[in-house]
């Protein structure tokens, strides 16, 4: 009972959030990359606006190189709600010279998409790009508010930051400004998980046990892909393996795992003593790389 009370918590707490952003901005979009919690806030945001439909567009930074099954879950799922979306790549700006492709054995466009990101805020005029960023995460996530103002310049500023003293939140901006909304900030990846089986919500089959080629390096499981820089050295295997966070193969490491449904994920984290993002390989470059990517107008 605990459990369900608590949960129908933070869905009572996310649609509120999602229905102040309504009324406080003009423009708002919500960035949707084909994962769980991203999937988790277009529910959430449904249920806020019921019967009406979703009153704000998707938009996804695809890097591309992403897994081939989340493009065809994102695909699927704008079609079935009829959903509008926006899709602005990465590849562009590598062809228009405003950003460079790495090289190299750790080579990935993950920080690259902040530059398509801030194109694409300013194409649009977003005043509220919301996301399905958690503080359980990652530390620099845990720094943010859910109401997070970015500067003119797209940047973050973690010293710089509006209290939210009783569930009260701020959306006055200045010209230029915009904000980063996270409604299910408060929540764990138990939790995200925990309501995916609730609703029973449909999610790309990269989240449970599959065959797949993979290679070893750093004690980490990377996928075999045309997109991921490989050693001679490093032997192609087959092994059963699952995704618990979705970026794109160059960021995302696969974790060993047999759970097939959602009842054996939920099951498996429970017990899980390493957190969900030790499987982003784009977290270990430095100890603050995800807080000087927010800073530099990154999600």
């Amino acid at each position: 009972m605990s459990t369900i009370l608590k949960t129908n918590a933070l869905e009572s707490e996310a649609i509120y959030i999602f229905r102040e952003v309504i009324s406080q901005f003009d423009k708002p979009v919500l960035l949707f990359s084909g994962g769980k919690d991203s999937i988790t806030l277009v529910r959430l945001a449904q249920k806020a606006f019921f019967p009406a439909k979703i009153p704000f567009p998707l938009l996804h930074v695809d890097t591309g190189h992403n897994f081939p099954e989340t493009i065809a879950f994102r695909d699927k799922l704008v079609a079935e709600l009829g959903l509008k979306l926006i899709v602005r790549n990465v590849q562009d700006a590598i062809d228009e010279g405003k950003v460079v492709e790495e090289s190299g054995k750790y080579s990935s466009r993950n920080s690259l998409q902040t530059t398509t990101l801030l194109d694409a805020i300013e194409e649009f005029k977003f005043d509220a790009c919301i996301g399905g960023a958690r503080r359980d995460e990652e530390k620099a996530r845990a720094k943010e508010r859910i109401f997070s103002v970015r500067d003119d310049f797209g940047q973050w500023d973690e010293k710089n930051q509006r209290p939210e003293l009783f569930d009260l939140l701020n959306g006055k901006i200045e010209n230029g400004q915009n904000v980063r909304v996270f409604p299910i900030s408060n929540w764990t990846e138990l939790d995200v998980w925990s309501y995916i089986e609730q609703e029973q919500i449909e999610i790309p089959s990269i989240y449970f046990s599959h065959k797949r080629k993979v290679f070893l390096r750093d004690g980490m499981i990377w996928s075999h892909s045309p997109f991921v820089y490989q050693e001679e050295d490093e032997e192609i295997e087959e092994r059963i393996v699952r995704f618990r966070t979705v970026g794109d193969m160059s960021c995302t490491a696969a974790v060993d795992s047999y759970a097939a449904t959602i009842q054996e994920v939920v099951g498996e984290i429970r017990s899980s003593t390493i957190s969900e993002r030790g499987a982003r390989i784009d977290d270990k470059r430095s100890e603050a790389a995800m807080e000087k990517r927010k800073q530099q107008g990154y999600f």
